[in-house]
């Protein structure tokens, strides 16, 4: 398919006239056959890619319960429309303007989240260090809380590559359809009005990566 002119400007330059869609048929195991669609700007280079199901999808949410290493090996497919939580850890990643969908696996999500609980850590553990210089008690003991809190997600995250872990539950919830979890024990169910009413449905047009 040769490249259409999107009327929309650049998410990264805001440059306009410069942002082209190009879409091509292929096929995502298990996914089945889904048109790929790939945005990108001619001015700086930006480029990002989702894909959306050649039959249509309803709104849905998929879980699967992590209570085994096997687990982590489960495909996930999550589009650019998709919310990921891990309830248990009080853990949410909302799709924003610039949101991106990748197909990875239980372990890649999860890792997702370690890195930006570790760059959220690095930032308390600074302002931690800043109350104790400055003599401010009540900043640092609110502080040092976030801080155990964070090690602690990190903790229960690493220990899911043991057996016998306390579980956790990974869900995806996905107004437009078009994530998934492919394990034989994940469960799909439809996403109910308040769920749909709340839920943020990411940028348009929707874009992709692949984890390798």
């Amino acid at each position: 398919m040769q490249p259409q002119v999107v009327d929309i400007p650049c998410p990264i330059c805001s440059i306009e006239g410069e942002v082209k869609m190009i879409a091509h048929i292929d096929e995502i195991p298990y996914f089945g056959e889904h048109t790929q669609v790939t945005v990108l700007c001619n001015a700086c280079g930006w480029r990002q890619t989702d894909f959306i199901p050649a039959e249509g999808k309803k709104s849905g949410a998929w879980t699967l319960v992590i209570d085994s290493p096997e687990k982590l090996l489960a495909r996930v497919i999550r589009s650019s429309s998709c919310t990921v939580r891990v309830d248990e850890l009080d853990l949410v990643v909302n799709p924003g303007s610039n949101s991106t969908g990748y197909v990875s696996n239980v372990e890649g999500v999860l890792n997702r989240f370690v890195d930006v609980i570790n760059m959220v850590l690095r930032d308390v553990q600074n302002e931690a260090l800043q109350h104790a210089a400055g003599g401010i008690e009540q900043g640092l003991e609110d502080t040092m809380e976030a801080i155990d809190k964070l090690e602690q997600m990190l903790i229960t995250i690493d220990s899911m590559k043991e057996e016998g872990s306390t579980p956790i539950t990974l869900e995806l919830l996905d107004p437009n359809g078009h994530s998934m979890i492919i394990h034989e024990d994940s469960v799909e169910r439809e996403l109910n009005d308040e769920e749909l009413a709340q839920l943020p449905v990411g940028p348009d047009p929707p874009v992709m990566s692949t984890d390798e």
